[in-house]
């Protein structure tokens, strides 16, 4: 009895020494990207003002003043044409002649099991950088998430990680992108749960923590400690007034719907017509250079003009003007394929709604109003929260950037009514609408986006039984009886499939001594039978195995040449589905090790 239990403490103990020992490589691994994904939201924020300075001439973060000056015809140019390159370089070398975004991040999350194109990371981050140099409409936080989760899973690639390493890598990448981002490492962690990772697991958490802070801390080394906006110091003036911010939230969940439909419509229009993809973008170009002759503020990122709102600089017609013809921008950009996100264009709208509601509040109830500067920073979290479907984080991001707690309760209150709407009216935010127009969803579930992650080559068994066309029936009979599971695959000289032969399908004519050998086994074959690709999903297989009656099914190589390389078992594969679930809720819980190699 001594003996079982020394060995069983003896097994525990080698347990915990593991389980500490792979979180603490995953941490340093976190460390290691958290800095690299900082560096590069320092190298991506300087080349987008290098180019800005190339274009416009100014590399100031608050351009819109430089550009006051400018001659009309260079504000149109530069865009059009920074707009034409972007359409040609996307259309000749981006895969699926679309940017990249946040979308895709998600994507590779929730079904490629954390992996992303380096190359197509690498393409994404030059085409971003130049759209927003060049005055595109849009925001560079969602084109530097990219690349942090582009790092991630480039430092899972060479590592040869397991799947659950490799989400919690991507996950790190997020989150230092948006900590780095917003000089808000709390709010960046949480970003990487809430909206990339889908899942708040207990083994990630702590990695994607000191990812946040590593890559935090390295830009304010390189930034200082200032924030993205300079906010000043608000105070809310009545309880009484949060039924103005909840309107303001239903506010800001309406506005939410109606740019991510109107994108869709754009795309929907703009396919109907003839002009060609690379052109595109130019067209987009040329409606930001027209409008900025009047409204230099809607030029690229806009944080300029967000800090002038916060400062309650603009009268309420200029709010008025700027939101609509930033929404119509947006619309456009993102419609016709200028790369950039949309965090800072819903800062941007968020900030004009809010400033635009608090000064009407204002006006019908001054002695309830906290000014419409609060109103503003309320107006940017609701919107930002409903676009991006990230109501915690967006809330947090406030609290960071102001430290006022009251104030953060009003965001708060905004954000999750605007994002109750807007879940209720399209089904969530607009990365979530992007991933709808592609067939996918992450609203099915952790369960059901992992069936299709897991893919056919991963479970087909190798060993099978095959015969040639013109076999005789005598043969067909050897083999037939020691065969895998009961069936021969026919094939042509070439390894092609070309049928399947089951006892089913032979009936009484394998064992009928009547029937002689004049009988071939293609002339017994179930001809064209069913198949599977070996990049096709374990949902695809167990689906068509379902609608067919097949308990398993051959795999060739791909539909056009047919080369059978293997065949997958319903059994095996739900095998396979449950050993990944079993991994999933440790993940969870965790109350198992992470399984790094």
């Amino acid at each position: 009895m001594a003996n079982i239990r020394l060995r069983n403490r003896r097994i525990f103990t080698g347990l915990r020494r593991a389980l500490k020992g792979e979180q603490l490589i995953l941490s340093l691994l976190a460390l290691v990207v958290g800095t690299l994904v900082g560096a590069v939201a320092i190298v991506f924020r300087e080349a987008l003002l290098f180019i800005q300075k190339l274009g416009f001439g100014s590399s100031d973060e608050a351009v819109h003043y430089f550009l006051q000056n400018l001659p009309a015809w260079h504000l149109i140019v530069v865009p059009t044409l920074g707009g034409l390159v972007i359409g040609l370089f996307v259309y000749r070398f981006m895969p699926e002649r679309r940017v990249l975004g946040v979308a895709d991040v998600i994507d590779a999350a929730a079904f490629h099991d954390g992996r992303m194109s380096v190359t197509g990371g690498l393409k994404a981050a030059l085409v971003n950088v130049v759209s927003l140099g060049c005055g595109a409409s849009l925001g560079r936080e969602g084109p530097v998430v990219h690349m942090g989760a582009t790092i991630g899973s480039w430092l899972t690639r060479v590592l040869h990680l397991r799947r659950s390493a490799a989400r919690t890598l991507l996950g790190c990448g997020v989150a230092s992108a948006v900590a780095a981002s917003f000089n808000a490492p709390l709010a960046g962690a949480l970003f990487a749960h809430e909206v990339a990772l889908g899942h708040y697991a207990l083994t990630a958490f702590a990695p994607i923590v000191l990812a946040s802070v590593s890559g935090t801390i390295l830009t304010r080394l390189y930034f200082g400690h200032d924030v993205s906006f300079l906010i000043p110091a608000h105070e809310i003036a009545s309880f009484l007034e949060f039924p103005a911010f909840a309107l303001l939230g239903v506010c800001a969940g309406i506005l939410s719907i109606l740019v991510v439909r109107s994108v869709g419509l754009t795309q929907k229009f703009i396919g109907s017509t003839r002009l060609p993809l690379w052109a595109r973008p130019a067209l987009a170009g040329l409606a930001v250079g027209i409008m900025a002759v009047g409204y230099p503020q809607i030029v690229g990122v806009g944080y300029g003009a967000i800090n002038d709102a916060l400062y309650e600089v603009y009268s309420w017609s200029l709010l008025s003007q700027l939101l609509v013809v930033k929404a119509v921008l947006v619309v456009l950009c993102l419609g016709l394929g200028f790369g950039g996100g949309v965090f800072s264009p819903a800062l941007f709208l968020g900030a004009m709604l809010g400033g635009a509601f608090g000064l009407t509040a204002t006006a019908l109830l001054p002695h309830l109003s906290s000014g419409h500067g609060a109103y503003t920073l309320v107006g940017m979290g609701a919107v930002a929260a409903a676009m991006l479907g990230a109501p915690i984080s967006t809330t947090l991001i406030i609290f960071e950037l102001t430290g006022d707690y009251e104030l953060t309760i009003a965001v708060m209150v905004a954000s999750v009514i605007a994002s109750m709407i807007a879940d209720h009216a399209q089904g969530g935010s607009f990365f979530g609408w992007q991933l709808r127009q592609r067939g996918l969803s992450h609203r099915w579930g952790r369960e059901v986006n992992l069936l299709r992650s897991l893919k056919v080559v991963d479970v087909m068994s190798k060993q099978f039984a095959t015969v040639l066309p013109d076999e005789p029936l005598s043969r067909l009979r050897e083999k037939l009886i020691n065969a895998p599971y009961g069936e021969l695959f026919v094939l042509d000289v070439e390894g092609k499939l070309v049928g399947t032969i089951t006892l089913a399908d032979l009936r009484h004519a394998a064992f009928d001594p009547d029937i002689g050998d004049d009988v071939t086994a293609i002339q017994l074959a179930r001809v064209e039978p069913p198949v599977v690709c070996r990049e096709d999903s374990i949902e695809h297989a167990i689906r068509l195995m379902e609608q067919t009656g097949d308990e398993h099914l051959p795999v060739v190589a791909s539909d056009d040449d047919r080369l059978m390389i293997g065949f997958v078992h319903e059994k095996d594969a739900m095998m396979a589905y449950n050993r990944g679930l079993l991994e999933l809720h440790s993940e969870d819980r965790g109350d198992a090790p992470p399984k790094l190699f």
